[in-house]
């Protein structure tokens, strides 16, 4: 018999700490509404150790019920927490590393007029992340997909008063409703054909379903539906645009929303999923396809950027095509294996860019750093661990997990495996750019006069004014946290090391094309080979990076000025924004074109609600005359009602 776990407690606690400092956050001090968030998701996070201390004496998968929410003839949802071994590994990194940004957050956010909403919104995004993980059936986890994506608005334009950031935050909550859009009828779908949402009868009457071979079918539609919804949440193509925009936030937001969590729930929720994948091959090609080109689009668009925080945002977009070219590999537990690794250094990266940005007086172009090594050792430490990390040099963390997508995409098709090689060395670039344009060579910042002149640096953003003058490193409260995900990043991929990972969530996937297999399939020489290739591209962007602008700084403006056009485009993110803007967005709200506005807006929805209200009135006025007090006009009313049932009823007889 399982013990009792309380799993209903993880997400409560931290709501619990949204509502006090929502509620009473305004009249309480700095330190009182420190203590409630920390207290309440560190609490949140201890409990998540607990539950993976006792994890090996639990019968899994392990349910527990909470409440009966919907029951509907045949049809019932209650509201219930899933655990197995795959929610366990969400579990873990997302009050985990979600705890570390909580915690930076009390240093990076101490001087902002609204610290008590901001910690309010954090610990709501963690409420429905948690949610949406240990949901035990599909209408469970859509109530934490679409909190979260209320919670990320919210996040997203903390600075209102800011139009970018306002614009910012509802760029994202509209691109996500578009795929959401697609979940749910993929939902109505399950609703339809299998009666139910819940995992476990869902998944169960998937097993008896033949594989689709041939075309598509109703597993294809149900998985392709999912993928909709997979490529809003998770920034994939077509639905990517709104994650570059939404760096808008404070750079803790750009750490826990769009490198560890929530920008991951769409590759979960494929995961989750997979069964149907698996039986729906046309549906796996298509992740397979999208993650890929999306992988490697987003790649080339972070070579070009300047802002600190737009290269991690493509480079997070770029990440997450890799997870789902891994998913549509069929190897779910390598997509799972990055999205873990993927949270220690992109969560390190953008918290170690968060450090830079408040060294620097609120400063976010890259081209006006330069020479902070000296000034932020700890930072350019933890960073440049992030950095080897994410560009897949062994044996930090980000080198198992790449090496281990890289590998399985081969087996599925040698295509997938040359554009992630290729993306891999573009990554490695883009990122040693990064270091050396940002640590390395003279200080190009405003202070720089400051030593001597004892001019003070000013930052056209108040919100991330922390200090003045030369740079200089960030307090305790926020290096700790970069140290503990520089340590993870370190050691975080050891855990793969003989398929570990793989056989831990095998029971959730199986074993699919496992260690002993795939070693006999393709031979262990060629799986060394692939490996040597991926590393080899990794010191090569990371050579290149180095020769350009390090060694000769010049020549990346002659590079793309001998480009011209082509190197514009990029810069301009091919012009895709641009494109939608023309195609959807300027037909519905520009003045000069209301085509679509007055036939759809106006005459459709407007006149339906207008109409409808004028005709209720219309009648409701002609009606009224019926009470007159006159008794006889009642009786005649009466005698008219009567004839026109007897006529009914004999016309029925008649036609009977």
């Amino acid at each position: 018999m399982n013990p009792t776990l309380n799993l209903w407690l993880i997400p409560v606690l931290p709501l619990a700490g949204a509502a006090i400092n929502g509620f009473l956050g305004k009249r309480s001090s700095r330190q009182a509404v420190t203590t409630v968030a920390l207290v309440f998701s560190g609490t949140a996070f201890a409990m998540a150790l607990w539950v993976a201390m006792r994890f090996s004496s639990i019968s899994l998968p392990y349910q527990e019920f909470f409440a009966h929410w919907i029951r509907s003839g045949s049809f019932s949802v209650d509201f219930a927490f899933y655990l197995d071994q795959l929610s366990l590994v969400m579990l873990l990194v997302v009050t985990g590393v979600g705890f570390l940004i909580h915690v930076y957050s009390v240093g990076y956010m101490w001087d902002d007029p609204s610290y008590y909403r901001f910690f309010s919104y954090l610990n709501l995004f963690m409420f429905f992340m948690l949610t949406l993980i240990l949901a035990g059936n599909y209408l469970q986890m859509f109530i934490g997909w679409e909190g979260v994506g209320l919670a990320s608005y919210l996040l997203i334009g903390f600075w209102f008063t800011k139009d970018s950031a306002a614009s910012a935050g509802k760029k994202a909550f509209i691109v996500n409703r578009i795929g959401d859009f697609g979940f749910m009828i993929a939902l109505f779908l399950l609703i339809k054909h299998f009666g139910s949402l819940n995992f476990d009868q869902v998944f169960g009457a998937v097993t008896s379903l033949p594989t689709e071979a041939a075309g598509a079918g109703l597993l294809t539609a149900i998985g392709i539906l999912l993928m909709v919804g997979a490529c809003g949440k998770s920034a994939q193509i077509p639905l990517y645009i709104w994650l570059p925009d939404a760096m808008e936030g404070p750079t803790p937001v750009s750490a826990l929303i769009h490198a560890a969590t929530m920008v991951t729930a769409g590759v979960y929720m494929v995961s989750r999923s997979h069964l149907i994948f698996e039986r729906a091959p046309t549906a796996l090609t298509v992740v397979a396809i999208i993650g890929t080109l999306t992988a490697f689009f987003a790649a080339t668009i972070g070579i070009t950027q300047t802002d600190i925080k737009k290269v991690l945002a493509y480079s997070t977009v770029s990440q997450l095509g890799y997870m789902f070219m891994a998913c549509g590999a069929g190897a779910f537990s390598a997509g799972i294996f990055h999205l873990m690794t993927h949270a220690f250094f992109k969560g390190l990266l953008f918290l170690a860019a968060g450090s830079v940005i408040h060294a620097v007086g609120g400063e976010q172009d890259m081209r006006k750093m330069g020479g902070l090594k000296s000034f932020i050792p700890w930072t350019f430490l933890t960073m440049g661990i992030a950095t080897l990390a994410i560009a897949g040099i062994p044996p930090l963390a980000g080198f198992w997990s790449k090496d281990e997508i890289l590998w399985k995409a081969y087996q599925a098709s040698p295509v997938y495996w040359a554009v992630g090689v290729v993306t891999a060395f573009i990554t490695s670039f883009y990122m040693f750019r990064l270091l050396y344009m940002t640590f390395f060579g003279d200080y190009r910042g405003a202070g720089v006069d400051a030593h001597s002149q004892g001019s003070q640096a000013h930052d056209a953003d108040a919100h991330d004014v922390h200090g003045h003058g030369l740079p200089h490193e960030s307090p305790m409260v926020m290096l700790v946290p970069l140290m503990i995900l520089a340590l993870l990043s370190l050691v975080g991929g050891l855990v793969g090391i003989g398929n570990r990972f793989e056989q831990f969530l095998a029971p959730v996937f199986g074993t699919g094309l496992g260690a002993t297999e795939a070693v006999e399939g393709a031979g262990r020489s060629t799986e060394l080979l692939l490996m040597g290739v991926s590393v080899s591209v990794a010191l090569l962007g990371w050579w290149l990076a180095y020769l350009l602008y390090y060694k000769r700084p010049e020549l990346p403006q002659k590079i793309a000025d001998s480009l011209g056009g082509f190197y514009q485009t990029v810069v301009h993110k091919y012009y895709v924004d641009e494109i939608y803007a023309a195609v959807f967005v300027k037909p519905l709200i520009d003045g000069s074109t209301r085509i679509l506005w007055q036939g759809v807006d106006r005459n459709i929805i407007d006149a339906a609600v207008n109409d409808a209200g004028d005709g209720a009135r219309h009648v409701s006025d002609e009606v009224r005359h019926m009470q007159s007090g006159n008794i006889r006009s009642y009786a005649g009313w009466i005698a008219a009602g009567s004839a026109a049932v007897i006529g009914f009823m004999i016309w029925m007889w008649v036609k009977g």
